[in-house]
């Protein structure tokens, strides 16, 4: 994967190559700049590898044009960014709601309830973001990334905005969704305990894998 800076070309990942099974849940470590987050935007299709292929759920996606490949992240991949990236204008029911009304499905409202309700916020139906707190707000991002019940759900430093106690509570629910709607799940971390919890972590450095572990539980 290569970018342009300027007039130089800068090399952010090269010979990367994984699998990953279902079901699996995969940390993704490192230090900053090691090309963890580019990787997770490639994985999302938010990013196109100069070289290679990107395969999920039996289809190269990076063989599509952005119309279906919207169309096929909408089917199969859920997305949890760091800075939760809610709609200021809806409520948090109308967040989560949002991926499955985009697909014409009109019981997505009482399934957003309903997934709201399990990560505790049924009194927070009609608030806006700006009304919810941090980890407030990062559970309604973590209802919306489940609503469509993807195969495969990406995390990017879902704890990285929160304070330890917070953090522990989030990682408890992502667990628990995780496990609920049987999906991979495949997160970026700086938090060496959230990692531990994963059953395999890929350590990358200079943009390139230097260790692929598998952790017994």
């Amino acid at each position: 994967m290569q970018l342009s800076a300027g007039n130089q070309i800068v090399q952010i990942l090269h010979n990367v190559s994984f699998e990953v099974s279902a079901k699996q849940v995969l940390a993704i470590i490192g230090p900053s700049g090691s090309g963890k987050s580019t990787l997770l935007g490639l994985l999302a299709g938010l990013d196109r590898p100069t070289h290679g292929s990107i395969h999920i759920h039996g289809t190269n996606i990076t063989t599509l044009a952005e119309g279906p490949m919207a169309h096929f992240r909408r089917q199969y991949i859920g997305y949890v960014f760091q800075a939760f990236h809610l709609i200021p204008t809806l409520t948090a029911l109308e967040n989560v709601a949002l991926p499955l009304e985009l697909q014409g499905v009109a019981t997505g409202e009482e399934r957003a309830k309903t997934l709201l309700q399990s990560v505790g916020l049924e009194q927070r139906f009609n608030h806006y973001p700006v009304q919810l707190s941090g980890g407030e707000q990062q559970r309604v991002a973590l209802a919306r990334a489940f609503i469509g019940q993807p195969p495969l759900l990406l995390a990017d430093e879902p704890t990285g905005n929160l304070d330890s106690t917070t953090g522990s509570r989030i990682i408890d629910l992502l667990w628990q969704l995780h496990e609920q709607h049987d999906s991979t799940l495949i997160l970026v971390t700086h938090d060496t305990a959230l990692a531990a919890r994963a059953q395999r972590i890929l350590t990358l450095r200079d943009g390139a894998i230097v260790h692929d572990t598998a952790l017994s539980h």
